[in-house]
């Protein structure tokens, strides 16, 4: 209780500007924690220029956590099915274990045999693992470049060491006032 009263008696005002606005940074436990405003999100519709809210967290991981949570950000970006998480996973790992060319990999062998991917048992029979591989080729993962090779996007594949994953939540906005707004614009424009 001390401590907090001593920093609540020590506090330094700001009563012309709030210092949150540009936004700051705070250190919780492992993590890096960022807030601000910007003005950057034009309407496409209407040209408007719309605020936004902004927490941005920073996280230091090991390697195999950051393989799991990139795993994992891209199975939620894509809805992925259970059975194309899976084969996902698979080919990530496959991938992780590519050796790079020229400062990345951009293609993928990937064979079933011995009753595995390149032979190494992944808890999945060859036909579920085809199946997954036909969600992963239509969503755009992977792209067939010779029999048993495959070109990989290099969004969702990298041996990168930062991932951003970006989340953005609007506001539904009712009939009303889609209308309003586009009549106000035509004001605008006729001006």
């Amino acid at each position: 209780m001390g401590k907090k009263i001593a920093y609540i008696a020590n506090l330094t005002y700001s009563p012309q500007v709030n210092p949150l606005v540009e936004g700051n940074s705070v250190v919780v436990k492992k993590k890096h924690v960022r807030t601000g405003v910007g003005t950057d999100l034009v309407n496409t519709e209407t040209g408007e220029i719309t605020h936004r809210a902004m927490v941005h967290t920073i996280e230091d991981v090991d390697d195999a956590q950051f393989v799991k949570i990139f795993a994992a950000g891209v199975i939620a970006s894509y809805e992925l099915n259970r059975t194309a998480q899976r084969v996902f996973q698979s080919i990530l790992d496959e991938y992780q274990r590519t050796p790079m060319s020229g400062g990345f990999a951009d293609t993928l062998y990937l064979s079933w045999f011995d009753g595995g991917l390149s032979g190494r048992d992944i808890g999945m029979s060859e036909y579920t693992f085809k199946r997954g591989m036909n969600v992963l080729l239509e969503k755009g993962f992977i792209a067939p470049r010779m029999p048993n090779q495959y070109w990989v996007n290099p969004t969702l594949f990298f041996k990168g060491d930062r991932v951003l994953f970006l989340r953005e939540y609007r506001r539904k906005v009712s009939n009303e006032e889609k209308d309003k707004r586009a009549s106000d614009l035509s004001i605008e424009q006729h001006k």
